[in-house]
């Protein structure tokens, strides 16, 4: 998507494209359509009172040219109450203030703006965020027992799930691979949302990497991709089956990745020319064709990111 379409929807008033769109499109953007949009989506922040929106401006800000923005947000964020709270903890957390992040959690869970058990599952598994950022796991699982508790006593079903995904995740970082599992694979036969089945699938993914289980792993990934289809999760996803690849490379898997990619061109026909190319390369890795058969493939790719992701993995050093 283009700049002045990222201006237009935000001009239109629909935020929620217009928030994913940039967030996608970001580091696509140059320096001068990226501060067009951040003035545009200020102004728009601002005029309809979008504290996410807003959010999103002042980390870019931070991010990309350096211009901290950070001081007025929180006075605007304090005035929202729970929501503006909430943003702010996680604008810290974006900028790299675990313990302010942390400081304001703690503080609303003293407060009356808690209004229901749900909030109280959100807070703990902001907790939870940060100090699994912080590396400290221990303290990682006891905040998001909190939140699993909470979200029961809620009866919110689907930030249930998600608190238990999340839990079986800090637990496989945490060294107990088995108990993580065991988490995931009570999830599944009741999930039944599609985004949060790519994220137990992911995590599947991440565990049999770790234990270098590489065909486990690749199904995993597989499943992943096509639960999450349509979803924010995909790109995620796919970034794990890149990140699987690469690591299959930099082992000398090559038998491994080209066996798998078939299943990939079938179940996601979108992609079918980008799994073939990548069938190719590790075929011509392990020298069983010649590389003008993987140019011809990378000629029918057309997506610019997916033509530089197979001229990574081809010319990468092993």
């Amino acid at each position: 998507m283009e700049a002045e379409e990222i201006i237009g929807l935000l001009k239109k008033g629909d935020l929620e494209k217009a928030k994913d769109a940039l967030s996608k499109e970001i580091d696509n953007l140059s320096d001068e359509e990226l501060k067009e949009i951040l003035e545009v989506a200020e102004s728009v922040a601002k005029e309809k009172e979008d504290i996410e929106l807003l959010k999103l401006v002042v980390y870019y800000y931070a991010e990309f040219f350096g211009i901290d923005k950070l001081e007025e947000f929180e006075g605007i964020a304090k005035e929202k109450g729970y929501e503006g709270l909430m943003h702010l903890a996680d604008l810290y957390s974006l900028l790299g203030y675990p313990e302010k992040a942390l400081d304001i959690y703690r503080e609303l869970l003293k407060t009356d703006l808690i209004k229901e058990k749900e909030h109280i599952g959100e807070i703990y598994y902001g907790i939870a965020t940060i100090h699994d950022e912080l590396q400290e796991y221990d303290k990682a699982l006891e905040a998001i027992n909190e939140a699993v508790k909470a979200f029961k006593e809620s009866n919110n079903v689907e930030k249930l799930h998600q608190a238990e995904v999340y839990r079986a995740y800090i637990t496989f970082e945490n060294g107990d691979r088995d108990k993580a599992k065991e988490i995931l694979a009570g999830l599944l036969p009741h999930v039944t949302n599609r985004e949060i089945k790519a994220q137990i699938h992911l995590v599947f993914k991440e565990i049999f990497e770790d234990e270098e289980n590489y065909e486990a792993a690749i199904q995993e990934s597989l499943y992943s991709l096509i639960e999450g289809i349509d979803t924010e999760v995909f790109d995620l996803a796919f970034d794990g089956l890149i990140d699987l690849i690469w690591e299959l490379i930099l082992e000398d898997k090559f038998e491994e990745i080209y066996k798998s990619m078939p299943m990939f061109k079938v179940a996601i026909p979108s992609l079918k020319d980008f799994f073939e190319g990548v069938r190719r390369i590790a075929m011509y890795r392990e020298g069983k064709i010649g590389r003008e058969e993987v140019s011809e493939i990378l000629m029918k790719v057309k997506d610019e990111r997916l033509v530089s992701i197979l001229e990574f993995l081809g010319e990468a050093e092993v």
